[in-house]
């Protein structure tokens, strides 16, 4: 990550006036001429409103209106997430020119919580993957190694977050979209409860799956963030009503008395062997904060039935009227839903529902479970790009740790906790049950302070 202060940092100093909005907001809009032509973090830069925002917010400031720890911060929005009058084109041909009319709700929370909005960042087609390497607007780079992928989907928000270019994204989680790219770039990602932030405003990849969390360069900047967006919206036909905790002063009050599960099997199947190494190391520290350690057997749901046929639902109208405008492998992927049946996707509907119900037992006798965030670090795009049938299964076995707790609906962050040998990320994926983002911060956090992965930057 580059050296930025945190929003944790910069929010009192903002409100005391020693810090300019403006000039952050300069500074990161240089950060992206200079850096995104190489790492393609961004499709749509909104320069010119950034600072009429930026200018506004450090008005409000002056005359003692400051709104809170996001006011004057600039942020950026994943390209499928609406922005009123700004291209909203989910990094595909089909909406290369779509203009929405009204802002996402978690974009017009995060307006009223005064943050700075500098564009919008690519991402993988329609978010159907976990590469980032099929876009109409290109492939995104590694902030750590530029010959390696983002991950995915939101592969344009993790590289933004982690070389500077912003100070927080906002990103979609269907199957592990904004923790798999935080693993790969080496920030923070975030999928609260299903449930928890609104969808609303969001072009769906899966209305039973889909979720949306922050990216940040810390945890406390995640829970930040965090804050401002989640809370219940009547408009969202999933929203769920339940009090929202405060994530941001609750952070720091120890884990001690917690008890951390960790489910081996699946999870930690053939990893890499940086991976396993850095992993085991993460929970050796942690052992030294928490209460207990447990090895748990969780059995782990496999049915795609519900994924598969909801895009497909979405999508069934435009690819009817012009397949040509979806990239290739997107349209194949989502045409794997035409073939579902309705009995097999009630089913499926079923199993999901079963599966979250089910998820509460995991913790009869812990609070939290870890798992390594991906198996494997970011490939090499050439690697992949060598044999167009591998990139499939290379995604599904990067998604393979963090597609369950799609469907399990719990909240669960990635955090670094480590590099490999030849200096990619590793990622330390933290899970609680349905509504305790706060425990999951809070040990996230704990282990942050105790460590010094998060301090180190892509040197960009």
């Amino acid at each position: 990550m580059a050296n930025l202060d945190s929003i944790v940092a910069l929010a009192p100093r903002i409100r005391r006036k020693e810090v300019s909005p403006v000039d952050l907001t300069r500074d990161c809009l240089d950060r992206i001429e200079k850096l995104n032509p190489a790492l393609n973090a961004f499709i749509t830069v909104t320069a010119e409103a950034a600072m009429a925002e930026a200018r506004a917010a450090e008005a409000e400031i002056f005359r003692g209106e400051w709104r809170g720890p996001l006011h004057g911060i600039p942020v950026a929005i994943k390209d499928l997430i609406d922005t009123k009058g700004t291209l909203t084109t989910a990094a595909s041909a089909m909406h290369q020119n779509r203009v929405p009319a009204e802002d996402a709700d978690v974009v017009r929370r995060l307006r009223q919580a005064g943050a700075v909005t500098l564009g919008k960042n690519n991402l993988h087609e329609f978010a159907y993957g976990g590469s980032s390497l099929v876009s109409f607007f290109g492939d995104m780079h590694n902030p750590w190694n530029e010959a390696h992928i983002t991950g995915g989907s939101s592969g344009g928000s993790a590289a933004a977050v982690a070389a500077g270019l912003c100070y927080a994204a906002i990103g979609t989680d269907t199957a592990g979209s904004v923790r798999e790219p935080a693993a790969l770039c080496g920030c923070v990602g975030i999928k609260p409860t299903y449930g928890r932030v609104s969808c609303r405003g969001v072009i769906p990849l899966s209305w039973s799956l889909d979720h949306v969390g922050p990216l940040a360069a810390s945890v406390g900047d995640a829970a930040t963030v965090l804050q401002a967006i989640a809370g219940y919206d009547a408009l969202d036909l999933y929203s769920v009503d339940v009090p929202v905790s405060d994530y941001v002063s609750g952070i720091g009050e120890g884990v001690k008395t917690l008890r951390v599960g960790v489910p081996r099997q699946h999870f930690f199947d053939d990893l890499h062997d940086d991976v396993r190494s850095a992993v085991e190391q993460a929970l050796v520290v942690i052992r030294t904060l928490v209460a207990s350690v447990l090895e748990l057997n969780i059995q782990v749901p496999t049915n795609r039935n519900v994924q598969a046929p909801e895009s497909y639902a979405y999508h069934a109208e435009n690819i009817a009227r012009a397949p040509e405008l979806y990239q290739p492998e997107t349209l194949r992927r989502i045409k794997t839903g035409e073939k579902i049946s309705a009995a097999e996707y009630i089913q499926g509907r079923h199993e999901q529902e079963r599966e979250r119900r089910r998820a509460l037992q995991f913790f009869s006798d812990v609070d939290l479970l870890i798992t390594p965030t991906t198996p494997i670090p970011a490939p090499a795009i050439a690697d992949l790009r060598k044999n167009p049938e591998a990139l499939r299964p290379a995604e599904l076995v990067l998604l393979r740790n963090t597609r369950p707790f799609n469907v399990w609906g719990l909240p669960t962050i990635s955090v670094p906790c480590g590099f490999t040998k030849n200096g990619l990320p590793i990622g330390l994926q933290i899970a609680g049950s349905h509504w305790r983002e706060d425990l999951v911060l809070r040990l996230a956090y704990a282990y942050e302070q105790n460590t010094e992965w998060h301090l180190r930057t892509a040197g960009m």
